[in-house]
Formats: structure tokens, C-alpha cells, sequence
């Protein structure tokens, strides 16, 4: 029987399913919000008919006051409106349940881009033997963030995993339960969590999700296609940041850092413990009872009481490995299987579980050093005139130092702190293994003197022979056109050259998106990207080193999210690609990794993309003409973008006229929402996330598109557009960027600010970005040849407007509430606790709006 396409398995199993548990939803007995289960579906129909009619949110909002609660005082009115936020967001967690547990339905397992379809195209081809060959020196590395993006507690989530697994099993009388749950448990947070807690709800994936799935992929693996020869590569390994990432955030301190890492491994140890009291249940063969007990006692020993160093990881493996062996030799192998699944395990998360990385600013490191050098005058350590040196001669001096500094003999915390996360770095390699922290990170790295000054903290807390990864970000598009004069400077360097040959002459580079796209624009961002990588490419293997990539992305397109897979699978030779590394964070880690299923399919895809790359290629690198189109194009867009973010209007906007400001009080994140302390706005001090949430809050996805129509368009007009034409038909890449573009367009509805079109001072500023949106809608439509944005995608497409439509009403009510803001604070006399009131109710309707983009990615 042929598949249904997978848009009607879609409508099928999320769609309709949605609306039958909505409505069961709408009907239970919550404690005094009676009317709202029947007055929401009304306001529902009163908005979606008011935009039809071009009304602005606030007309919609009164319409529904005068029709439905004519009879009501205001304050009753507006209690209604904070009742409807609470349903709708609650709407966006039954819909997320619901394509949860529809994953393995919507979503063809066994189809493009799974293990099994790279193992029969392999076999297809002929090319078995390439595919070993490749997987044996091929990685991939998710690294979860704790970037606030994630607007769910951990009692919802809770209640979302729950709820898909009730909903796989049509369990209706759990599922009332569940939904009854769902109603009375709160969504805000009064508390901002510490990195700690960050860590904790991140550490459950790794637990409960990642330790699974990422370990049938390697079984998988082994098995099919090895046929049960040694790999002799991880394939899969895990990145972490929380209680590590210190960019930004005053409160990960160094004892946080350490008690992360115990809670790594100790989390992973009661994995083992749990699959090991398993094994023995039914390996109870002579032999092997002994050793396997005695293995037990310790894991439970290393977990459970104070001898956390009683069981060592060479022991852990040497025991199951003579076990193994005399499954094969005396025990028909019985269960061997469930015991090579075991070892696979311990082979691919050691006691680290997931590699705890150290990131700071490069900023706060020449803070430091230079605390440093005034603090140890007279030591000898650094040249007295070290501050008066020029850059080329302090990279010398910091090449030489050595000393054994103590956080403590320093009164500047930040100096203390920097010591401090060196110190911890080595013991939690002494903890954890090696791999248990091993990278240190440089963000806004621009020179070559913030990665020696990185490099010299290491010896300046007695690490002579680091056994770390120095790895600068680049960030900004000037930063990232210099990148390749930087790694030449560095891999020229003797001190760093030497360190770098202890590393295996490799290195890894970090690459943001985010931030990459807030300072140049959607295509000049990835654009910048892939060329840095093809010059950083170049450089490396001029030096023999061998380079990776660790690309900082986010959920939306905006901030280097979207079609990942389809972004990997298209880089050339040009581009080193033996490993892919990423960070997810938010609504991405929930959203692609939140269940086994669908945390299984997006590993698959991304193992698959890298195999595609560079095994399966059907198309070579750009060609000239092409590789110049792109270019001018990202340059056009640039200089649109530029202009745009430098008109007169841009931050006066984004501060009165969108929820930027709203972001803080949200309590999602422990970080800061803004660098420095300023109450001035300063575009520079915006981080990516609150800046590309307040424009989806919007719904007018700036990032994701401006400069784009504008670009095209001027192709357009000097009847040049077969040159773009070409490049779409010649180059993935391309495609892939601007098929993420119309997701951001897709996610736009202007109808919601049209209003603002007739304000004074921001009017013409609205009608500029109405502009552009348009102008990129037309040409994107007409460059593809779809009749509607996303055709190619009818499933995407489906679920994104599902989401869209729940969250109308909710949108509505944040506008509503913002222009009141507008309306008190023009007047002399502002009603403050009016002003508090509507204040709240745009925070409060932040959660349901971003949660419903979960599918961003």
C-alpha cells in the first residue's frame, strides 16, 4: 500500500487530532474560568475576521468586548484576556504533545536522509567501502545550550512528554487527567533560575533522550553496515553549556562549573548502574556473575556514597569486554547484543556524558590580563613595560610566560573567576576524563592577541602542556573577513604551533550565526560564513592542520536555524567537513531532540548530511559566474541592511514598538538579557536572541529577510535575473538560504501592526520594512517558480499555520496591550497601576508566541 504524502499523515494524526483533544480541552471544569473554554473559539473568530476586515488589534479587541461582555466592568474584561493567554498557551502545549507523538508517523524513519537509506544508496552505488572509510573519521557534535529561548518550566515539559505518550496509546481518561494538570500548572516564573538549574533540565535530555538514541544510531551502525567490526570513531559525541558559558552571565561561578560536571557524570554513571542491574538479569552464566556484581557494586558505590573515584573508566570497560568474550567463547554469545549496546555506551559518553565547554569574551580576558599584569608587578613575570608593548611584541611575551597563579590572590572577581574556571577545567578532567572539559572558547574573538591571551591563562595557573582546545568565535562580518589572517598568524606562531601538534595538528574554529545575521543581514551572514570557512579551509590545510567547525545556530533562520541538514549537505571540498558541530538551544533542543524519535531522526539527518556531502555529491563547488552573482548579491543586501539598521528610527522602534524590553522579565534564562548596565539602548549591547524574538513577536521576522528583496530586485531591474536564476538552479547552498528566508517570510503577518503605518513617527519606518517583505515575497515566488511561499514543503507549511492560527488571538492581545502602553505614556498624568497591568499582560503573552515557533528549525 503506497505512503500517504506526508502533508495528510499531517492533517491526520496532528491536525484533526488537535482539534478533537482542543475541544475536550475547552470543556473541562477549570476553577473560576467557566466562560473561557467558550468565549476563546468566539475571540478566535472575531480576530481572524477583524484582520479580513483590516481592523487593528485594538478595534478587534473592543469589538469582542461589545459583543461578548457588554455587561462586564473593565477590569473583568481584562481578566478575561489574561484567562485567554493562559488557554492558548496551553493550546501550544497540547499541539506540541500531539506532533510529538506523531513524529514516527509524519516523519518516514526509514526515509531520506535515515541510516537505512544512506546504507541502501551506499550498497546501491557501490560504495560500501567509501562509506566505512568516511564514517571511520566522521563527526558530529550537538552541543545543548541554555540560551533563553525555551518558555516552557520543567513541570510542562513534563507534562508534554507525558501527555504524547498518553496520546500514543489513546489513553483518554490519562489524558483528561493530564489536560486537567496542564490547566492548573504555571507557566511564569517569578525567579530567574540559576545556571545550575539550567543545567539540571538540560542534563534530562542528555538522560532520558540523547543516551538512547544516540547509541542506536551507533549500534545501528556497527552492526548494518560494519557488520560488527570495531568503527574505531565516536561518530556521535555531546557538547554542554551550562555552568561552562560565562560570556555575558556574572552568575556561572567556578564552584557551579565543578558541580555541573559532578552531575554529568554522576547522571551517566545511573544510566549504566540501571542498564547493568538489567544485564544482570540475564547474563547469569559462570563467569561472568562474579565480575558483573562486583562492577555493579562500584557503579553504585561512585554514585550513591562518598567513594566517588571507586570505579575507574578502563575498568568499567576491560570488565564488560572479558565478559563479552566469554559470551562468544562458552555462552553462545546469548545477549550479546544488549551487552555490546552497554559498551557502545561507555565508549561514546565515558564519565563525561557530554563535554562540559568554557566560554568567555574576549573583552573580559584583556580585563583580566591586564589585572593580571599589575597584580604581579615585580614577579617577573610579564615585562615591566608589558602594557606600553606593541600587539606583536605582548603575543611574544605571552608565548613565554609561565607562573602559578591562585584566583584567590586576586580581589577582582572576574579576574578570580577567570583563574578559577582553569583550575576547574583540570580537575574535572581528572573527574570526568579528559574529554570532560576540553575546550575553551574565545567569543568576539578579532585578533590574534585574544587567543594568546587565552592560551597564556593556561600557563599562568602551572598548565604548561594544556590538554585544551583554544577555539576563537568569529562573529561579526568584519571579523569573519579577517579570520584566515588571524589562524595564519596563529598557526605560524612556534608557542601555539607546538600546542596545536599536542592537539593532533588540529583545530577548532567557531563560526556565529546569530549574531552574525544581527550585524549584516540574512545573506551576508551566511553568505560571510561560507566564505571564512573556504579561506580558514585553505589556511589550515596550507599548514597541515587539520580544521573543524563549531557553528553557533539557533532556532528561527534568522539565526542560523531552519533547514540545517540541507545547509551541510550542501558545502563543497572547498570546505573541511569532517565533523559537524552545532549548538541547539531553546525551543530546538524540545522541538528536534525533545524524544527519542525525533532526536534519532535529526542525528540521522545530520550524519546523513555530512555523508551526502562529501560520498554522494552530485554537484561540484560554485562556478565562477555563480560564486560572483552570490557575492554581489550579499553585498547589495549588506549595504540595504546597513541602511536599514542606521535609519534614525531603528532602535526607537524596536524599544517602544516591540516587547524587546519584555524579554527580561520573562525569568527564562539566568543570563543577562542586554551586555553592559546601560538603561540607554545600544545596538551593540542587543543580544541576538531578544533582538530576532522581538521581531518574530512582530510577526515581521526582520532577520530572516531584509535585504534580500532588495538584492534580487536590482538584478531585476537591470535584466540581469537569469544570473540569479543560474545560481538557484546550480547551487544547494543557495537554495537552502533563501527556502529558510520564506519560512521567515511564511512566519510574517503584517495585517497585526498595519496599524502602525498611520503612526507619526514610526509610520513611514513600518511601511519601509512592509517593503522589503513584499518586495522579497514576489521575487522569491518568482525566482522558484511556487505558486505560494514553502510549496515544496506542504507538511512544514501545514504545521507552521496551525501554529500561526492558534496564537492569532494571543498575538492580538499583545498588541493590544502595547498600544494602551503607547496611549498611558503620553499622557501627563500615567495611571501606574493601570500602566503595570498591561505591562504584565504583554510579558505574560511572550511564552504561548515563541513556544508555537518550536518548529523553527
Amino acid at each position: 500500500m503506497p505512503r500517504e504524502p506526508k502533508v495528510e499523515r499531517f492533517n491526520a494524526h496532528v491536525k484533526s487530532k488537535y482539534q478533537i483533544y482542543n475541544s475536550i480541552f475547552m470543556t473541562l471544569p477549570f476553577e473560576g474560568i467557566e466562560d473561557t473554554g467558550v468565549l476563546l473559539p468566539l475571540f478566535d473568530t472575531v480576530c481572524a475576521a477583524g484582520y479580513e476586515q483590516e481592523k487593528n488589534p485594538t478595534q478587534i479587541v473592543e469589538d469582542f468586548f461589545q459583543r461578548y461582555l457588554q455587561d462586564k466592568s473593565e477590569k473583568q474584561r481584562i481578566d478575561m484576556l489574561f484567562r485567554f493567554i493562559q488557554f492558548i498557551e496551553r493550546q501550544v502545549v497540547l499541539f506540541d504533545a500531539i506532533e510529538d507523538a506523531s513524529y514516527r508517523i509524519v516523519n518516514n524513519m526509514d526515509g531520506r536522509g535515515t541510516l537505512r537509506n544512506i546504507k541502501e544508496e551506499a550498497e546501491a552505488q557501490r560504495k560500501v567501502d567509501e562509506l566505512k572509510a568516511y564514517l571511520r573519521k566522521f563527526r558530529i557534535r550537538p552541543v545543548l545550550t541554555a540560551h533563553p529561548t525555551q518558555f516552557y518550566p520543567g513541570a510542562v515539559l513534563g507534562i508534554i512528554r507525558d501527555l504524547s505518550e498518553a496520546l500514543k496509546q489513546d489513553d483518554l481518561p490519562l489524558i483528561r487527567r493530564l489536560l486537567a494538570q496542564l490547566g492548573k500548572t504555571p507557566f511564569f516564573k517569578k525567579t530567574k533560575p540559576t545556571p545550575y538549574n539550567e543545567a539540571v533540565s538540560l542534563i534530562w535530555y542528555l538522560e532520558n533522550v540523547f543516551y538512547h538514541s544516540a547509541s542506536y544510531i551507533y549500534n545501528y551502525l556497527k552492526q548494518n553496515v560494519f557488520k560488527s567490526d570495531d568503527i574505531d570513531n565516536q561518530i556521535i559525541e555531546l557538547g554542554f553549556w551550562p555552568g561552562g558559558d560565562r560570556d555575558g552571565n556574572p552568575f556561572v561561578t567556578t564552584e557551579i562549573t565543578r558541580k555541573v560536571a559532578r552531575r554529568l557524570k554522576s547522571t551517566v554513571l545511573k544510566n549504566y548502574y540501571r542498564d547493568l542491574r538489567e544485564l544482570r538479569r540475564r547474563i547469569t552464566f559462570p563467569g561472568t556473575v562474579k565480575p558483573l556484581t562486583k562492577l555493579e557494586s562500584k557503579l553504585y558505590d561512585a554514585i550513591f556514597t562518598t567513594e566517588k573515584n571507586s570505579i575507574q573508566l578502563d575498568e568499567l570497560l576491560g570488565t564488560l569486554e572479558e565478559t563479552r568474550v566469554l559470551l562468544v567463547e562458552k555462552h553462545q554469545s546469548l545477549f550479546l547484543e544488549e551487552l555490546d549496546d552497554l559498551i557502545n555506551k561507555v565508549k561514546l559518553f565515558g564519565f563525561h556524558f557530554a563535554t562540559l565547554d568554557i566560554r568567555q569574551d574576549s573583552r573580559v580576558h584583556h580585563h583580566v590580563m591586564k589585572t593580571l599584569v599589575e597584580g604581579t608587578q615585580g614577579q617577573g613575570i610579564f615585562p615591566k613595560d608589558y602594557l606600553q608593548l606593541s600587539e606583536a611584541d605582548q603575543i611574544e611575551a605571552l608565548a613565554k610566560v609561565q607562573a602559578q597563579l591562585k584566583p584567590e590572590d586576586f580581589e577582582d572577581e572576574i579576574t578570580s573567576k577567570t583563574l578559577g574556571s582553569i583550575y576547574a577545567m583540570r580537575e574535572i578532567q581528572l573527574l570526568n576524563g579528559e574529554r570532560g572539559s576540553d575546550r575553551y572558547i574565545i567569543s568576539n574573538n578579532q585578533t590574534m592577541l585574544n587567543v594568546m591571551e587565552a592560551f597564556a591563562f593556561f600557563r599562568l595557573c602551572n598548565w604548561e602542556e594544556p590538554t585544551v582546545d583554544i577555539v576563537p568565535l568569529f562573529e561579526t562580518v568584519t571579523d569573519l573577513e579577517n579570520a584566515d589572517q588571524v589562524m595564519e598568524k596563529l598557526y605560524t606562531n612556534p608557542a601555539y604551533a607546538k600546542h596545536l601538534a599536542r592537539r593532533g595538528h588540529k583545530q577548532t574554529i567557531m563560526l556565529g550565526f546569530s549574531d552574525g545575521t544581527k550585524d549584516g543581514g540574512y545573506l551576508m551572514a551566511n553568505w560571510s560564513i561560507y566564505r571564512a570557512k573556504e579561506e580558514l579551509t585553505a589556511v589550515s590545510r596550507k599548514h597541515n592542520i587539520k580544521v573543524v567547525f563549531f557553528d553557533g545556530r539557533g532556532g528561527p533562520p534568522a539565526r542560523g536555524g531552519g533547514k540545517t541538514h540541507q545547509f551541510y549537505a550542501s558545502l563543497g571540498e572547498t570546505i573541511e567537513a569532517e565533523e559537524i558541530q552545532l549548538t541547539v538551544q531553546g525551543q530546538t533542543i524540545s522541538s528536534n531532540f525533545g524524544t527519542r524519535d525525533s532526536c534519532q531522526y535529526n542525528l540521522e539527518q545530520l550524519l546523513s548530511s555530512g555523508v551526502n556531502n562529501s560520498i554522494f555529491r552530485d554537484r561540484g563547488d560554485f562556478e565562477p559566474e555563480d560564486r560572483a552573482t552570490l557575492n554581489d548579491l550579499a553585498q547589495i543586501s549588506y549595504k540595504a541592511y546597513v541602511d536599514f539598521k542606521q535609519h534614525p528610527r531603528f532602535l526607537g522602534y524596536l524599544e517602544r514598538m516591540s516587547t524587546l524590553k519584555y524579554y527580561a522579565k520573562t525569568n527564562i534564562g539566568s543570563r543577562p538579557s542586554k551586555r553592559g548596565s546601560s538603561d540607554e539602548l545600544n545596538f551593540s549591547d542587543l543580544r541576538a536572541i531578544p533582538f530576532v524574538g522581538s521581531w518574530s513577536q512582530l510577526k515581521q521576522n526582520v532577520p530572516g529577510f531584509y535585504g534580500v528583496g532588495t538584492a534580487l530586485e536590482s538584478y531585476e531591474k537591470a535584466g540581469k535575473f537569469d544570473q540569479v536564476e543560474s545560481l538557484y538552479h546550480n547551487s544547494m547552498f543557495f537554495r537552502t538560504l533563501l527556502e529558510n528566508s520564506m519560512m521567515s517570510l511564511t512566519k510574517s503577518f503584517f495585517a497585526l501592526t498595519a496599524y502602525m503605518q498611520e503612526d507619526e513617527e514610526f509610520g513611514d519606518f513600518w511601511k519601509l520594512i512592509y517593503e522589503e517583505y513584499e518586495r522579497t515575497k514576489r521575487l522569491l515566488l518568482k525566482l522558484s517558480g511556487f505558486d505560494e511561499l514553502m510549496e515544496n514543503q506542504p507538511a512544514m507549511r501545514a504545521s507552521i499555520q496551525e501554529r500561526e492560527r492558534i496564537v492569532l488571538p494571543l498575538l492580538t492581545i499583545q498588541q493590544f496591550a502595547l498600544k494602551k502602553i503607547q496611549e498611558l505614556r503620553k499622557q501627563s498624568d500615567t495611571d501606574e497601576e493601570q500602566l503595570a497591568v498591561f505591562e504584565k499582560m504583554v510579558t505574560r503573552s511572550l511564552f504561548g508566541n515563541i513556544n508555537a515557533s518550536r518548529n523553527s528549525a
